[in-house]
């Protein structure tokens, strides 16, 4: 493709059990320019098998399935070498829904809530699907924090065996939701830099994604609730 080419759409495949709510996201993404849909699924199921057959960008996925839930379709997605390279983004109602945190274990690149507009939402998937984490806002910060609180009777999934403390500061920062850019001010370092300090954590932690490197700040007690005012975490 030369640089003149247009890119290719963004390929999305629905995981979601509603057929009216899943039809309106067909509508809206396939009316998008730059954005397309590749499949329909009612059970989590048909979403694993969906997402290993055409291998979309992103898997839009409902929490609540039949069948089976969004969190193992997104555990069996995220771990099966044949649907390499699908990400997953959680659909929950989040006052209803305490899976989060799993999901987001089980390599969920984020989350939206059903209440969002349709403009947060194809935003959403274009971040996604560029190996972003949709983490950035603090009520997912606060979140994933509460769940850390009281988390599940497993040990911690990652330790910080071989992380210099460049990298434990910039995995610090990447779960307080900081961008590169801002990461990049903050420790005064080139966004080159960053990227590769970025890539040795997600190779050696390992993390999926930038998702995975917020949980594992977490996980290993980098990341903490911020409590000053003047912090940009500070609601």
């Amino acid at each position: 493709m030369s640089p003149s080419d247009p890119a290719p759409p963004v390929r999305v495949l629905l995981a979601e059990d509603q057929v009216l709510v899943r039809d309106s996201f067909k509508v809206l993404i396939d009316s998008t320019p730059g954005l397309v849909t590749v499949g329909e699924a009612g059970t989590g199921a048909e979403a694993v098998s969906l997402a290993r057959r055409q291998r979309p960008d992103v898997v839009l996925m409902d929490i609540r399935m039949p069948d089976m839930d969004g969190i193992e379709a997104t555990r069996r997605i995220c771990a099966d070498p044949q649907s390499d390279g699908v990400h997953v983004l959680i659909l929950t109602t989040f006052d209803l829904d305490e899976y989060v945190y799993a999901a987001l274990r089980a390599g969920a690149s984020g989350f939206l809530i059903k209440s969002t507009t349709a403009a947060e939402l194809l935003t959403a998937i274009r971040v996604v699907a560029a190996g972003e984490a949709l983490l950035a806002p603090t009520v997912t910060r606060r979140l994933i924090a509460e769940f850390l609180q009281s988390p599940p009777h497993t040990p911690p999934l990652r330790s910080l065996d071989g992380i210099t403390q460049r990298e434990r500061d910039v995995l610090t920062l990447i779960g307080r939701g900081l961008s590169n850019t801002e990461i990049a001010e903050h420790l005064h370092l080139t966004i080159g830099t960053v990227k590769t300090h970025i890539g040795r954590l997600l190779a050696k932690l390992p993390a999926r994604d930038r998702a995975q490197l917020v949980i594992a700040a977490y996980e290993t007690g980098l990341a903490t609730l911020p409590t000053h005012p003047d912090h940009p975490d500070h609601p």
